[in-house]
């Protein structure tokens, strides 16, 4: 009977208390200043890419209107050919469109991606720092844990170290400047 109260004494010394913490990771990617700084960028290079876009559509849709008052007067052979370079022009138009949203869309990715990368970096650090057994994500996007008390959650001071240490390292970006039409 010793050795069973001796034995049962050592297993529960042996039991662990866990620190543990989550992040919204969807807040935490809202609220960094890395992060608005990237959509930020992107925000602005879409515009100012739509901007050229745009132009073009306004020159294509001035042609088409010129065409339509045109078409009678100048013939079915001259309405045949100028239809078929404007239909063209318009083809040509959708996939400069498509292209310039892919672009975008990877550029911003690749940059998200990297920032992803750099997170987890510095949320293993702050892990170990802070002597957390586990951390885990939770948000919209592929959440790794389905209940967590608020006490838990320390998102708010991992965003706030977060945008410290950017800020500190003096890679947050000027407000863009407007461009001058």
């Amino acid at each position: 009977a010793l050795a069973i109260v001796f034995i049962s004494c050592n297993k529960t010394a042996e039991i662990k208390e866990f620190k543990t913490a989550y992040i919204d990771t969807s807040k935490l990617m809202d609220e960094s200043t890395e992060a608005k700084d990237i959509g930020a960028k992107y925000k602005e290079k879409s515009k100012v890419m739509g901007n050229q876009l745009e132009a073009e559509v306004a020159r294509f849709k001035s042609e088409a209107a010129s065409f339509k008052q045109n078409a009678q007067t100048n013939g079915q052979a001259w309405a045949q050919q100028k239809g078929a370079e404007l239909s063209q022009r318009e083809q040509q138009l959708n996939y400069a469109q498509q292209a310039m949203l892919q672009q975008l869309q990877e550029e911003s990715g690749a940059e998200i991606d990297s920032l992803v990368v750099n997170y987890r970096k510095i949320l293993k650090e702050y892990g170990k720092e802070k002597g957390y057994d586990y951390i885990y994500g939770s948000g919209d996007s592929a959440p790794s844990i389905l209940y967590a008390k608020d006490s838990y959650d320390i998102t708010n001071e991992v965003i706030k170290m977060i945008n410290d240490k950017y800020n500190a390292a003096g890679k947050k970006e000027e407000a863009p400047k407007k461009v001058k039409k």
